[in-house]
């Protein structure tokens, strides 16, 4: 099922009050015109194109390569913004489906079955509509006697009883390609305000004789367009719990389906529970039999199999099997935590790798390091890894142990199987097997206190 979709994204959007066009925000974590370009595709879409005007660039830089592209270098209504993509849609084999750059709430399901509808009618237009139980606002869509659309009447120019018709435009159309190439010749701007007119393409294809259609569609959520920040809240809770709702189905439990925000593009493996108030970012690939305790937050990272995170920020690192992290941990990118390791309350990764069985337990920081496996640190250890002017790294071999309140002055190497006073500034390399104590000898001062009153 091979069909083409032309995708108008060049308005400002004002009423979002940004300096960003209104087509690259985002609905959970993609921007709103990504989602109308990916449900094309899934539908069956081989060629895509989308019309960009307002900030052009930036809409081109958001998408890069997902789409073609043709420019509406001044906006003149919908049907100038069809007529820039002439040489896209003349080159088109079949049908184009035309879609708007803010309704990120279609899905595939119903463009390719307006597509379907459009070929087993015999239409040349087919309107995609939705019925609803207050139009107000909405172009209504009138219907002959054979049910056939026979003109569309804006709310403005509706008559009483035109106005009773609940079935609108949603502003997204099938077309046969040429169809809508002979009809874009043909339009004129006789208005007020000197635009061309989209739905003005439909009464000069049924004036030439041709069937046009109208499809409505199952789900009004999904003719939604985004104007301001309000919508896209609503936008967003809606397309949060269809993510959410997919990953239950397969196998996922989340304990509070209404304040997890799971972003596009991300796995989560069955028997995986998660709790509420967790964040879940593009990227993420959780394993199986994992938790992901509540005001966790993990971007663009890997859990492996049977790991539990409470709690927690995770960054670009991957965290490996069995392993627990936190509360109130913070893995910062570029980490890879081996298996069965513990990074415990108030830990701070950052740009290091752990070898399996290490125990970080609390108040540490871990930075651009590479550790051994079955390391463990006491509570308070610091690398010093930042001389000013530099980063440097600190290697700690196998079985170490690092005492409370220790600081390794990087760059520095531990090896297997050493350890270290508690309180000691280690600033040369260790020995394997040897102990290193680096702090003053304790003097006892007994009449300090009294002669601190002189």
């Amino acid at each position: 099922m091979s069909f083409s979709t032309l995708i108008l994204a060049a308005g400002m959007g004002t009423r979002m009050k940004s300096s960003r066009p209104k087509v690259i925000h985002t609905v959970c974590g993609k921007p709103l015109t990504m989602w109308v370009i990916d449900a094309s595709k899934a539908a069956g879409a081989d060629k895509v194109c989308a019309v960009v005007g307002h900030c052009a660039d930036m809409v081109k830089e958001t998408l890069g390569g997902a789409c073609e592209y043709a420019l509406q270098a001044e906006q003149k209504g919908t049907g100038h913004a069809v007529m820039q993509a002439m040489n896209f849609i003349k080159s088109a084999d079949g049908e184009i489906v035309i879609l708007n750059g803010d309704t990120p709430l279609v899905t595939a399901g119903a463009i390719k079955d307006a597509v379907e509808y459009h070929r087993t009618s015999g239409n040349k237009a087919t309107v995609i509509t939705a019925i609803l139980p207050d139009a107000t606002g909405y172009g209504r869509i009138v219907r002959g006697a054979e049910g056939g659309v026979k003109k569309i009447v804006e709310q403005k120019n509706a008559t009483d009883e035109e106005k009773k018709i609940n079935e609108v435009n949603s502003g997204m159309y099938v077309f046969d390609a040429q169809s809508l190439a002979y009809a874009l010749t043909k339009l004129t701007p006789n208005n007020a305000q000197g635009e061309y007119y989209l739905t003005d393409t439909l009464e000069i294809l049924l004036a030439a004789g041709e069937n046009v259609g109208g499809y409505a569609i199952a789900d009004n959520d999904e003719i939604r367009g985004i104007n301001d920040r309000v919508q896209l809240y609503e936008a967003e809770k809606i397309m949060r719990r269809r993510i959410n709702e997919k990953h239950m189905r397969e196998g996922v439990t989340i304990r509070d389906i209404d304040s997890v925000c799971i972003e596009d593009g991300v796995t989560i493996g069955a028997d995986t529970e998660i709790d509420g108030c967790v964040t879940i970012k593009s990227g993420t690939v959780i394993g199986e039999g994992c938790y992901i305790g509540g005001t966790t937050t993990v971007d663009n990272s890997e859990i492996c199999d049977g790991a539990h995170i409470l709690s927690s920020v995770i960054l670009n690192s991957k965290i490996g099997k069995n392993t627990n992290v936190g509360p109130f941990a913070y893995v910062r990118p570029n980490c890879v935590v081996g298996d069965n390791v513990k990074v415990g309350d108030f830990v701070e990764v950052k740009n290091s790798t752990i070898g399996d069985g290490t125990k970080i337990s609390h108040l540490t920081y871990i930075g651009d390091s590479d550790v051994g496996e079955r390391v463990n640190f006491g509570c308070g250890t610091v690398t010093c890894n930042y001389d000013g002017k530099k980063k440097f790294r600190t290697t700690i071999g196998d079985d170490c142990f690092i005492g409370c309140n220790t600081n390794l002055v990087s760059p520095v190497s531990v090896g297997d199987g050493a350890y270290i006073a508690a309180g000691s500034t280690i600033t040369d390399d260790i020995p394997d097997n040897a102990l290193a104590i680096a702090r003053e000898r304790q003097v006892n001062k007994n009449t300090w206190k009294d002669k601190r009153g002189e």
